[in-house]
């Protein structure tokens, strides 16, 4: 055991005296000690509940013979974030968390980790920070919010976001605004559609590093506790058998967990967090990958924001394994691939069966014959730009129009909110990607001002941001290079036509070539006057295409 460095011989009673500080008896102290890592706070609704977990999970190490340890992770409200300078802080908190365990698992000597992450920076920071220890570990999360209901119909986290929309374009009275902000999120959880979240937590399960069930099981469902304690035992199996993240997290792994992406219909934030977590195991991710393992796997779910079912209903249908047992009818998985289970992912998905064709439809009768996100390139974006191709209308599938140019989310929103977007407009978001943001701010708020106005058939959005799982829409993001790395977005200019063609994976701005030359050698990119860690951050970071890492 990794520990009995710091555990065994004379030379370490030092060490043992303060494990005895802790309350800890002779026969903690022999045993396995088992890093547990505890999103747990009370601003976070996905987290609050975790302490519940965090228990459970403490109990299912010491029922199977190991000394459980709890310590924290920070984690950010991306709901509550949004829309101000609190989103800067979002995305550069995923590498806060995993230096933060990464220093606390080596300075401690854990020999296991059990990381109880719920919402949307923790799950992949967790899942790095893993990657790089390469102690045995499982996942266990706090599992999704259920759905609320307003007039009969159940709704979301987005369902609110476009209500302002609404109410801004005088289709809603303010007391139905009321009755949406007050039923919308009726639980603990993360929100309950197929946001960021419930996206990274789902592909937990397509990597192998979550037991059945860890991306879909509510929050408060006693089978999260029930599964909690069964991470907290199958912990001490992957320390006896010595099964590391890096025998789980393989190339063919992340294939997996792409090609489930693009089945379930995920946020179009996993293309940004599956690159940077393969990089921390040695595995370089390209997003040219995403679109040939989109171009063979159908697009089996449209849960919100893309359709009416939500994560609740995915679980009674049998959850994350039941699509992959769709996948694999048809040979798309690799079904060899470890898993923390002990087993390979063909033994964890036997008998798995889709319960509701409605929810999951069968590889017969796909939404699309291609998957969920496509990866747009073209002169505006050569290394790459994303876009949630299952929540684009079909009429929104190829546009033209003219730039609407804006250098920040806050005049962008302004404009939509004072009736200034036409039908048929092309909003350009700049400035506000990993370096020029910095942090790379989700576009939550403009994207369902136009959904909510009613604009979402005749108005694209782009921008070298990104988005909340809960956009919908032709909004595409990630746009690569950024403007404050001197891409061409940095040089639309108001009324330019630009070209979208999801189809054929194609983002182009109209002018004539020369007329671009010019202007490129003439642009000078803006920048802001920063402090602390976002100076910090912005010196550091790669483009969106690369997965934002720090250099």
């Amino acid at each position: 055991m990794k520990s009995n460095a710091l555990k065994n011989g004379i030379q370490n009673a030092p060490h043992r005296a303060l494990y005895h500080a802790l309350g800890l008896t002779e026969e903690e102290i022999r045993r396995p000690m088992v890093g547990i890592v505890s999103s747990y706070n009370e601003i976070v609704p996905g987290h609050m509940n975790i302490d519940k977990i965090v228990d459970a999970v403490r109990m299912g190490v010491a029922m199977a013979g190991g000394t459980p340890i709890v310590f924290p992770a920070i984690a950010v409200c991306d709901g509550i974030a949004m829309g101000h300078t609190g989103m800067k802080y979002s995305l550069v908190t995923r590498d806060l968390i995993a230096d933060s365990t990464e220093a606390m698992a080596m300075a401690h000597g854990f020999d296991a980790l059990v990381m109880v992450p719920n919402c949307d920076k923790n799950v992949p920071g967790l899942l790095m920070a893993a990657a790089r220890l390469n102690v045995p570990t499982i996942f266990v999360s706090g599992g999704p919010m259920l759905a609320g209901h307003v007039d009969g119909a159940k709704t979301s986290f987005s369902s609110i976001s476009e209500a302002v929309g609404q109410y801004n374009a005088g289709k809603i009275t303010e007391a139905k605004l009321r009755e949406y902000e007050c039923k919308t999120c009726p639980t603990c959880g993360s929100c309950s559609g197929m946001y960021t979240a419930n996206s990274m937590n789902c592909l937990t399960e397509a990597l192998g590093m979550g037991l059945r069930g860890n991306g879909t099981i509510p929050a408060v469902y006693s089978a999260r506790i029930e599964l909690a304690k069964h991470a907290g035992m199958a912990i001490m199996d992957l320390i006896d058998k010595d099964i590391r993240p890096r025998d789980i997290m393989t190339e063919a792994a992340f294939r997996n967990a792409l090609t489930v992406d693009m089945a379930l219909g995920c946020s179009t934030n996993s293309m940004l967090h599956l690159p940077a977590i393969a990089h921390e195991c040695g595995i370089e991710i390209d997003l040219d990958i995403a679109n040939s393992i989109s171009a063979k796997t159908p697009n089996l779910c449209h849960l919100a924001p893309a359709g009416r079912t939500y994560i609740e209903e995915l679980d009674e249908a049998g959850g994350v394994y039941a699509v992959m047992n769709e996948l694999d009818k048809i040979g798309l998985l690799n079904t060899d691939c470890m898993t923390v289970t002990g087993k390979t992912v063909a033994e964890n998905i036997a008998g798995c069966i889709n319960l509701n064709h409605d929810v999951i439809r069968p590889v017969e009768n796909p939404y699309s014959e291609t998957g969920g996100i496509a990866v747009l390139k073209g002169n505006l974006a050569p290394e790459g730009s994303v876009v949630k191709r299952s929540a684009v209308l079909p009429e929104m599938l190829v546009h033209q129009g003219p730039a609407r140019v804006f250098e920040c989310e806050e005049d962008a929103q302004a404009a939509i909110n004072a009736g200034k977007i036409n039908p048929g407009d092309v909003v350009v978001i700049r400035y506000e990607g990993p370096k020029g943001g910095p942090g790379m701010r989700e576009m939550l708020n403009p994207t369902s001002a136009i959904m909510g106005m009613g604009l979402g058939n005749s108005v694209a959005l782009i921008t070298d941001g990104r988005f909340s799982g809960a956009t919908r829409g032709a909004c595409i993001g990630h746009v690569s290079p950024e403007a404050a790395s001197g891409g061409m977005i940095g040089v639309v200019q108001e009324g330019d036509i630009i070209s979208i063609n999801i189809p054929e994976n194609k983002l182009e701005l109209l002018v004539d070539e020369a007329e671009l030359r010019q202007r490129m050698e003439n642009f000078v990119p803006k920048t802001k006057e920063l402090s602390g860690y976002l100076k910090r951050y912005a010196s550091l970071v790669s483009s969106g295409a690369k997965g934002a890492i720090l250099n």
